[in-house]
């Protein structure tokens, strides 16, 4: 539905997005905020004369609430983006999606909205354009990442809201957003933060995450990833009176990658004799398996056009910025002080958006888009996640030889080498039997330096399987 309200002025946007799962998996109530915020007078949903609404009630399509907002976004004037709909981690990448009808926890990749598009469609918007209210609802996996993370979309957007944890018991409503209806309704026009205080009281301030981030102008951009303070279970998390703020991400171009550049990085997993199977040769652990640009790569200009698609994750901070138009700057150092930060779902949706920037840009293959899965595989070793680390690198792997790489080319090698050791740390025999039969298959086919790397990973895996061979 698309309502036009008032005469002369500026022209502002609105756009209403209330999504969630139909059946057993829905979360919240969130359509029932529609009729509110219907009757609201258009000018109040952005705060100019003229207004343009839009309402997404139930999208089934994830590209079709990425067209939606990435047309909002092309628009010049103010532009209030006003969410509500539940949180949930896709079972792979484990990154926030806002699901949408037709989303299950089994297809919530493919179903969902990866919060991280939305990132990178405002990211190219002036700082201070951009609103986005929400009134969220995160199911337990998205909450215990939420609530250790923090929660964003970059640090030129303002950002009000609530989130809140599941109940077991019943559909939460979204009464955050309800009372910014009924204020409007009654003619009162307070500012949003005096707002969002009224609404958070009226909806509950025990035991949720409440954002609050007004972006600054200039260098010392704030953050844009609201992040509470530890708390005991069960006690509010207020909103803080200022983000987090993280030193700005570096404005410089970043860089192509031309095969692996490398640096090296204090918390680069090795192996030990001590943990190291009796009598196994397998592949030494790189010393240098951060891989990020370096300041010797040649440069290019980000695309005009933010681009997004495929993955999920990103809340974000200056510290992880995803990619942004009309700008250059180097986004790996920020990624990189993310994750050794602890902020690994920040750092990892952040890589995520812009590998699906470069996947856009150059296509399945390129060395660009390989490049970030590079990134993020050794992003998921900083946390700690092998299995994923080691899907990544045989994905790398593959990519690799699909660009007819030679077996033997230090790249290909390197990131079966790396492959390999990251899936010897998989403390899951269930998840390690899972991912070997396409190492095994990789193995074979790029053998690397170390020799008996391949019948090291048969005899792991005769351990974890008894009675079966790869042989």
């Amino acid at each position: 539905m698309l309502i036009t309200g008032g005469n002369t002025g500026a022209l502002g946007t609105a756009l209403l997005i209330a999504a969630a799962p139909v059946g057993k998996g829905r979360l919240v109530d969130a359509s029932s905020v529609l009729p509110a915020l219907a009757a609201v007078p258009p000018s109040a949903l952005t705060g100019t004369r003229v207004a343009t609404v839009i309402e997404l009630a139930d999208p089934l399509d994830p590209q079709t609430v990425l067209t939606r907002v990435r047309a909002a976004a092309a628009v010049d004037g103010p532009l209030f983006l006003y969410v509500v709909g539940q949180l949930q981690l896709d079972r792979k990448q484990r990154l926030p999606h806002l699901a949408l009808a037709r989303s299950a926890p089994s297809t919530l990749r493919y179903t969902g909205l990866p919060w991280h598009w939305l990132a990178a469609e405002l990211a190219g918007r002036p700082p201070g354009a951009t609103t986005v209210i929400v009134d969220l609802v995160a199911d337990p996996d998205a909450w215990s990442q939420l609530s250790e993370a923090g929660f964003g979309l970059g640090p030129g957007v303002r950002l009000y809201g609530r989130v809140a944890p599941s109940s077991r018991r019943e559909q939460a409503l979204p009464n955050y957003l309800k009372t910014y209806a009924s204020v409007w309704r009654g003619g009162s026009r307070p500012d949003l933060a005096t707002l969002h205080e009224q609404a958070a009281i009226q909806a509950g301030m025990e035991g949720v995450l409440l954002l609050a981030h007004v972006p600054s102008v200039g260098p010392a951009e704030g953050a844009g990833i609201v992040r509470s303070e530890p708390r005991p279970a069960g006690v509010s998390v207020a909103a803080p009176a200022a983000p987090v703020a993280t030193a700005p991400a570096p404005t410089v171009s970043p860089p192509v990658p031309g095969g692996t550049p490398v640096v090296g990085s204090p918390a680069a997993s090795t192996t030990s004799p001590e943990t190291a199977p009796p009598g196994s040769v397998a592949p030494a652990p790189p010393t240098a398996a951060t891989v990020f640009g370096t300041a010797s790569a040649p440069a290019r200009r980000v695309p005009p056009t933010p681009l997004a698609g495929g993955a999920t994750p990103l809340p974000r901070t200056a510290a992880a910025p995803v990619p942004r138009a009309r700008e250059t700057h180097d986004p790996h150092p920020a990624i990189l002080a993310a994750a050794r930060a602890g902020r690994h779902s920040e750092a990892a949706a952040a890589a995520a958006a812009w590998e699906q920037q470069e996947l856009r840009t150059h296509g399945p293959h390129s060395l660009q888009a390989i490049h970030w899965l590079e990134v993020r595989a050794d992003l998921a070793r900083l946390a700690q996640q092998p299995g994923l680390s080691c899907e990544l690198w045989m994905t790398v792997a593959d990519a690799r030889l699909a660009r007819q790489q030679a077996a033997d080319e230090s790249d290909v090698e390197g990131a079966v080498d790396r492959a390999h050791h990251q899936w010897e740390q998989i403390g899951d025999p269930a998840r390690a039997r899972e991912l070997a039969p396409r190492l095994v298959a990789l193995r074979r086919a790029v053998p690397g330096r170390q020799r008996g790397a391949l019948r090291v990973l048969q005899r792991r895996l005769e351990g974890l399987h008894p009675g079966h061979s790869t042989a």
